[in-house]
């Protein structure tokens, strides 16, 4: 699978990612079977978060045989510094691991949230005396929303982060304020050397009301011509890496398309756009924004 540097970390990350919150619902032996998926194809990054249910636990005994070969990305949704000490402690032991390569500050969806991250007391000086004790050795910010790449661009003005993660896919980019924003977010991570990685590659619209047979809080494409469309899309950009869905049934979809991905064109990438319209976007006001 290829490789691409996140920003200035020197990890070369394949362009997929394992979402691990696709291990929070299920039993031991189904995750034990998504970690081979995700180790016969070569992937080396991992993202979990103490917010995706059973999903560290599951990991756990994994990390205990193959730590060393994956860059380990984990999350907070604390915004104290008290609160994401505590939490980044209590995932390295659910974990069993010493230290993180990545820790981010999860679902930075709101200005707000990012002036109490970033504020005196904030869970940003837990983090970097955690770098500083060598918990982690990068720092990141993650969000959902259409506000992301404004609010990432004004959190790269105040701290120097190593890697952001927020939504890119051709039905988002239909959106012309979103496209330009993002964009921009992207232009000023290659400026910065920051990884960034995606997540919502193949997300199609919000769920009907009474109708839900994935696990991701948005119904995902499940066909496999446009799983591998939004593949190819998202890689086309200038990204380092895509996380895979949360849900297993589609994780041998989202790595089979991550092997077999190819450029689109300037043209092929607009015909793709032209049919977002074609549906709803899964930040529109009335829906749920997740957080996986």
């Amino acid at each position: 699978m290829e490789k691409r540097m996140l920003g200035r970390t020197g990890h070369a990350s394949t362009v997929a990612i394992f979402g691990a919150a696709a291990l929070g619902k299920i039993p031991q032996a189904e995750a034990d079977s998504a970690m081979d998926q995700v180790i016969k194809a070569g992937v080396n990054q991992l993202d979990v978060a103490p917010s995706y249910g059973e999903a560290e636990l599951r990991l756990g005994p994994w990390m205990a045989r193959v730590r060393d070969r994956f860059y380990l990305g984990c999350k907070t949704l604390e915004r104290t510094k008290e609160g994401a000490a505590a939490e980044l402690r209590s995932s390295l032991e659910r974990l069993g691991v010493d230290a993180f390569d990545l820790y981010q500050f999860h679902a930075v969806n709101e200005m707000k949230e990012l002036d109490k991250i970033t504020t005196a007391g904030g869970a940003l000086e837990a983090v970097l005396a955690a770098r500083d004790e060598g918990l982690t050795r990068h720092i990141g910010i993650t969000g959902h929303g259409l506000a992301a790449p404004e609010i990432f661009q004004e959190a790269l003005r105040r701290f120097d982060f190593d890697c952001i993660m927020f939504p890119i896919n051709f039905i988002l980019y239909a959106n012309r304020e979103y496209r330009r924003q993002a964009e921009e977010l992207l232009d000023l991570c290659h400026q910065q050397q920051v990884g960034s990685l995606i997540i919502k590659s193949v997300a199609k619209q919000p769920w009907p009301d009474d109708w839900q047979n994935h696990a991701t809080w948005y119904e995902p494409f499940d066909d496999h011509g446009l799983i591998q469309a939004g593949i190819d899309f998202v890689l086309s950009q200038e990204v380092t890496a895509l996380c895979t869905p949360s849900d297993p049934v589609l994780l041998p979809l989202m790595l089979k398309g991550c092997e077999n991905w190819a450029p689109l064109t300037a043209d092929e990438q607009d015909e793709l756009i032209a049919t977002g319209e074609e549906y709803r976007s899964i930040f529109a006001a009335s829906g749920r924004v997740g957080i996986d």
